[in-house]
C-alpha cells in the first residue's frame, strides 16, 4: 500500500562515465528541448512559468555573527522546472556560488540536480551538476550555431577563456567543419594562452591567445562570449565583420549601433520578459539591467529602438521553423543565452538514462514504508 522509494545517486565521475561530456550529443537533446520550448511544452518558476530561478542574495551587514554577508558573485539559487515531451519530469537545480572559493581550492559554484516524479514528487535521481551545467550552457551557444552561424565560417574568438567558453567553444565546434583558425582572449593572457593552447592539441588547429579586446573581436567569423560578471566587457561596433555571429553566455555592452543594426536571436523570448518583470518589481529598473546578460537590449525596447521581446525571435522558433534564423550570408547575427533549468532538466534526464543502461551510479533508499501513515 506504501510503496518503499529509492533512487539514483550519481557522483561526478558517474556522471563522466555516463557521457555528461559529450558535447555532441548534448547539443542534440538541448535542441529538442529548445523545440519543446517553442511548443510551450514546459514550466518553470514565478507566477509566469518562466522565471530563472529564487535566488537568496546576503546583506551588506547584518547584526547575527553567522549570516554570511555580501561578497563577490556569492549567491544560492533554485532553479525549478518541468519539461514535457519523452522527458516528462520535474527537477530542481540547487546552486551555490561565492567567488571566495578559490581561496579554498573550490569551484566558484556548486551545484547538484535532482529529477522527481511530476506526479508524486518521489525523487528518481540526486547527482552532482557542475559538469551537467557547464555541459548544456555551452550546448545552447552550440544549437545556435548549429542553426544561425554561416556554415563556411573559418574563425572562432573566444571572449573569456574560463571552463564556461571551454564548454562552449566544445559545443560549437561539434556543429563547424570548417574552422581553421582560434583567438582566445583574457584580460589574463596567461589565461588566453592557456586555452589556445588546450585548442591546438585537442583540435589541431592555428590558436592565439591575446590581452587586448579590439584583436578578440575584429574580424571573426564566430565569436563566443562567457567573460566574467565581475569585468563585463565592452566591443565596438565596428570590430565586427560582415556576416558574423555572436553567441553571447555572459555580460557585456557594445554600441548602440551594433544592437539596431544586426539580426537578434534569443533563446527564449518569454524568459527575457519575465527577466523585465523582474527589473519592474525590484524598483530599480537601470541597476537590474545592469546585472543581467539582456540588459543592453531591454534598455533599447524601452527606448522604442528595438522590436518588443513579444514580437522578437527565440531560438526554439527557429529550431521549430515558425520564424528565419540567419536570412543571408551578410547579416550580423547575435544570440543572447540566459540561462534556463529546462535544459539541466533534459541533459540530467538523458544522464540518468543512461546510467540506468550502463549500470552506474548507487540506489539510494528514501524510505521503506512513509513512517506515520
Amino acid at each position: 500500500m506504501y510503496p518503499k522509494i529509492d533512487f539514483l545517486y550519481l557522483s561526478e565521475p558517474d556522471m563522466i562515465e555516463a557521457g555528461v561530456l559529450d558535447a555532441a550529443r548534448c547539443v542534440a537533446v538541448c535542441e529538442e528541448t529548445f523545440s519543446l520550448l517553442g511548443k510551450g511544452d514546459y514550466l518553470m518558476g514565478g507566477v509566469n512559468h518562466n522565471n530563472h530561478g529564487m535566488n537568496i542574495v546576503f546583506p551588506k551587514e547584518t547584526k547575527f555573527p553567522n549570516m554570511p554577508v555580501a561578497g563577490p558573485d556569492r549567491r544560492f539559487a533554485a532553479m525549478p522546472g518541468y519539461l514535457g515531451g519523452r522527458f516528462d519530469v520535474c527537477g530542481n537545480k540547487w546552486y551555490g556560488s561565492n567567488h571566495a572559493n578559490a581561496q579554498k581550492d573550490l569551484p566558484r559554484s556548486i551545484l547538484t540536480m535532482m529529477i522527481n516524479d511530476k506526479d508524486t514528487g518521489a525523487p528518481i535521481a540526486l547527482m552532482s551538476a557542475n559538469l551537467l551545467s557547464a555541459a548544456r550552457t555551452g550546448a545552447v551557444p552550440g544549437v545556435a550555431a548549429k542553426h544561425l552561424v554561416n556554415q563556411d565560417a573559418k574563425s572562432v574568438s573566444v571572449i573569456g577563456c574560463g571552463p564556461i567558453n571551454k564548454a562552449c567553444f566544445t559545443a560549437i565546434m561539434s556543429q563547424l567543419g570548417a574552422i581553421e583558425q582560434v583567438v582566445c582572449f583574457d584580460v589574463f593572457i596567461d589565461k588566453a594562452n592557456e586555452f589556445a593552447g588546450w585548442v591546438e592539441e585537442k583540435y589541431g588547429i592555428s590558436a592565439i591567445g591575446v590581452d587586448d579586446a579590439e584583436a578578440g573581436f575584429r574580424g571573426a567569423d564566430v565569436i563566443t562570449v562567457a567573460a566574467s560578471r565581475l569585468k563585463p566587457l565592452f566591443f565596438k561596433d565596428d570590430w565586427i565583420k560582415e556576416g558574423a555571429t555572436i553567441l553571447v553566455s555572459g555580460p557585456f555592452n557594445t554600441d548602440e549601433s551594433f544592437l539596431t543594426n544586426c539580426k537578434i536571436v534569443y533563446d527564449h523570448t518569454p524568459l527575457q520578459e519575465a527577466y523585465v518583470e523582474d527589473a519592474i518589481a525590484s524598483g530599480n529598473k537601470e541597476g537590474y539591467y545592469s546585472g543581467v546578460i539582456g540588459g543592453p537590449f531591454y534598455r533599447l525596447i524601452d527606448a522604442g529602438k528595438l522590436p518588443a521581446l513579444s514580437a522578437s525571435t527565440g531560438l526554439g522558433d527557429v529550431v521549430n521553423g515558425a520564424k528565419p534564423g540567419r536570412e543571408n550570408t551578410k547579416e550580423r547575427v547575435i544570440f543572447i543565452a540566459c540561462g534556463m533549468a529546462v535544459f539541466d532538466i533534459s541533459w540530467g534526464f538523458e544522464m540518468v538514462e543512461n546510467a540506468r543502461k550502463k549500470g552506474i551510479g548507487q540506489s539510494l533508499n528514501l524510505w521503506e514504508k512513509p513512517a506515520g501513515l
